[in-house]
C-alpha cells in the first residue's frame, strides 16, 4: 500500500509538472524580437531591465540580451566588452556597480534578467553568449556558467542561446540537449548547422538576401531569424519569404509592418528581384527589347541591349538610365527591360518600390503586357499601366488600363492620376492586385482606382491570360515629349529597389 501510494505521488507530481510546462509555453505569436529588449522608441537603455519590460508589455515574442563575464566570475548583461568605459572581462562585478546606466539601473546580473523574465510567460529570453576574445576556454568557462544559471533557476523554458562562437553553440547543444541553439555568424550551411544539431539559423538579413538559404532551412526543420531589421523594406521582403524570426531595434515598426503585409491577407510571394548584385540585371528574371524603332509613340530613345550604361544594379537597386547619346540614328540611348518568358502570371499582386526619372521629355514606366497576345495585338490583348510618370508634371503620377474598348488612340482609356510631391527623392511603392473580376490600383499600399470586368468579354477585359512585367525610361514621344524635350536633365534614371509578385 506504502509504495502504490509513492507511485501515486510520484505520477501526479510528474502530470502536475507537465502541465505547468504547458502553461508556460504559450509564448506570444509572432515574429518581433526586441533586440537588447525594446529601448529604442522610449529612449531606455539597451539590455536594461527597463527595456526587457518594454519587451514584455510590446508583446514581443522574444527579447535578446548579450552576456559577458567578469573577473570574478560574475555573469552581466551587456553589448560591448566595456560598460560605460570599464573593461567587463578584466573588472569584477563590484567594480562594474561604481557605475550606472542612464536611467539609474546598475548593470544587470544574467541571474537578475533571467528572474525578471520568468515573472511572465509570453516573451522568450534570447540569451546571447558573447565570445570573450581570451581563447577558447574561456569562451566554453562562460557557457558552462550560464548553462548553471538556467539550470539553477529552472528557467530552461524561457532560454533560448545564439551566439557568433560556434564552439559556444556546440558546447551548449552536447550539455542541453533539448536546448534551441541558434548560430549568429552567416558562414554555415543549413546542412551542416542540421547535422551538427541547431535548432535554427539566426542571420545577418543580407545573408539570406546573397544565398538561398531560407527553403533549404525550412526543409531541413530549422527555423530561420534574421538580425538586425530596422527598415521596412528588408522587413517586408523576410515577412513575404515567411522568416519565423526578425530581431530588430524597431519592434514597434515591425509590428505596424507586420500589419500590414500582404501575408497577413493570404498572398504568397511567387517571384521578386531585390536587386542585390552588381552589374546587369539577372538574365534568370529579365529579357530586353532592343531597338530605336518609336515604339509606337514616336519615341526618340534606342533601346541598348544589356548595356550597364542604360541598366545597371548597384547597391541595392535596378536603375534603367536614360542618357543624351548617338546611337544608330537617335540622339538619347535607354533600356526596357521584360519579365517576359522567365515570369509570367495571371491574377495577383504586384509590388514595385521606386524612385523616378526626372525632366521634362522624361517619360518612367511600370507597366504590363500579355505574353501570348490571345486576343490579337495591341490594343486587343490588353496593357495594364501600372505607373507611368511623364516629367513635364513632375508632381503626377498615372495609372491606366488599355483595352480594344478603352484605349488612348479613340481616347476612352481606363485611368486616373495623383498628385505627389516627391517623386524624384523618395520611394513609393507603386502596385496592382489583379483578380478575375477586377484589377485595383494601389500607391503605398492606398488604393485609388479600380477597373471592373463587365463580363462582355475580350474588348473591354482581355485580361484572362498571362502577362509580364516591363520597365523603362523612354524620352519624347507622343505624350513624354508633349512638352518638349530638356537635354540638360540627362542621365536620368528610374531606380528600382524591388519587384515582388504575390498570388493567392
Amino acid at each position: 500500500m506504502k509504495q502504490l501510494s509513492v507511485a501515486v505521488l510520484l505520477l501526479t507530481m510528474l502530470t502536475n509538472s507537465v502541465i505547468a510546462q504547458k502553461k508556460i509555453t504559450s509564448w506570444n505569436k509572432n515574429q518581433v524580437i526586441a533586440h537588447r529588449g525594446a529601448w529604442k522608441k522610449n529612449n531606455l537603455p539597451e539590455n536594461s531591465i527597463a527595456s526587457l519590460k518594454e519587451a514584455f508589455r510590446l508583446n514581443c515574442f522574444g527579447s535578446e540580451f548579450d552576456i559577458h563575464m567578469t573577473l570574478d566570475s560574475v555573469m552581466v548583461v551587456n553589448h560591448d566588452a566595456t560598460f560605460l568605459g570599464i573593461p567587463i572581462a578584466k573588472s569584477t562585478y563590484q567594480q562594474l556597480l561604481a557605475k550606472k546606466l542612464p536611467n539609474g539601473e546598475s548593470i544587470p546580473t544574467l541571474e537578475s534578467y533571467l528572474k525578471t523574465g520568468m515573472t511572465q510567460k509570453k516573451t522568450k529570453l534570447i540569451l546571447e553568449l558573447k565570445p570573450q576574445n581570451m581563447g577558447k576556454e574561456r569562451d566554453l568557462f562562460l557557457a558552462q556558467r550560464a548553462i548553471e544559471m538556467v539550470k539553477k533557476l529552472k528557467a530552461e523554458v524561457w532560454v533560448d542561446y545564439i551566439s557568433f562562437s560556434y564552439d559556444i553553440c556546440t558546447y551548449i547543444i552536447g550539455h542541453m540537449p533539448n536546448a534551441k541553439v541558434a548560430y549568429l555568424t552567416g558562414d554555415v550551411a543549413p546542412e551542416k548547422l542540421k547535422a551538427d544539431g541547431f535548432f535554427g539559423s539566426d542571420y545577418h538579413y543580407s545573408v539570406f538576401q546573397k544565398n538561398d538559404w531560407i527553403t533549404p532551412s525550412k526543409k531541413l526543420g530549422l527555423t530561420v531569424n534574421a538580425w538586425t531589421v530596422n527598415t521596412v523594406p528588408e522587413m517586408e521582403w523576410l515577412l513575404a519569404n515567411e522568416i519565423e524570426f526578425i530581431t530588430t531595434n524597431e519592434p514597434e515598426l515591425l509590428f505596424e509592418t507586420i500589419k500590414k503585409s500582404p501575408i497577413q491577407k493570404g498572398w504568397k510571394l511567387k517571384w521578386s528581384d531585390e536587386f542585390n548584385g552588381k552589374g546587369l540585371p539577372d538574365t534568370k528574371n529579365w529579357t530586353y527589347d532592343v531597338g530605336g524603332t518609336g515604339w509606337g509613340n514616336n519615341e526618340k530613345q534606342f533601346y541598348t541591349n544589356a548595356d550597364t550604361a542604360n541598366v545597371m544594379v548597384d547597391k541595392g537597386n535596378l536603375n534603367i538610365i536614360a542618357r543624351k547619346a548617338d546611337k544608330e540614328g537617335m540622339k538619347f540611348t535607354s533600356a526596357r527591360i521584360a519579365s517576359r518568358k522567365k515570369f509570367d502570371w495571371k491574377y495577383g499582386r504586384l509590388e514595385v518600390r521606386a524612385i523616378l526619372p526626372k525632366g521634362k521629355g522624361i517619360w518612367g514606366a511600370i507597366w504590363m503586357l500579355p505574353t501570348d497576345w490571345k486576343y490579337g495585338n495591341w490594343p486587343k490583348s490588353g496593357e495594364i499601366d501600372v505607373m507611368e510618370h511623364v516629367g513635364y508634371e513632375p508632381d503626377s503620377v498615372y495609372g491606366t488600363i488599355h483595352t480594344q474598348s478603352f484605349n488612348h488612340s479613340i481616347n476612352t482609356q481606363f485611368g486616373k492620376g495623383l498628385k505627389m510631391n516627391d517623386l524624384y527623392t523618395a520611394y513609393h511603392v507603386y502596385g496592382v492586385e489583379w483578380y478575375k473580376d477586377r484589377i485595383d490600383f494601389f500607391i503605398d499600399g492606398n488604393l485609388y482606382m479600380t477597373f471592373k470586368n463587365s463580363g462582355k468579354g475580350s474588348p473591354e477585359w482581355p485580361f484572362d491570360q498571362t502577362f509580364h512585367l516591363l520597365m523603362n525610361v523612354a524620352v519624347g514621344g507622343n505624350w513624354g515629349g508633349k512638352k518638349g524635350i530638356d537635354e540638360s536633365v540627362f542621365p536620368a534614371t528610374l531606380k528600382v529597389d524591388y519587384v515582388r509578385v504575390f498570388q493567392k
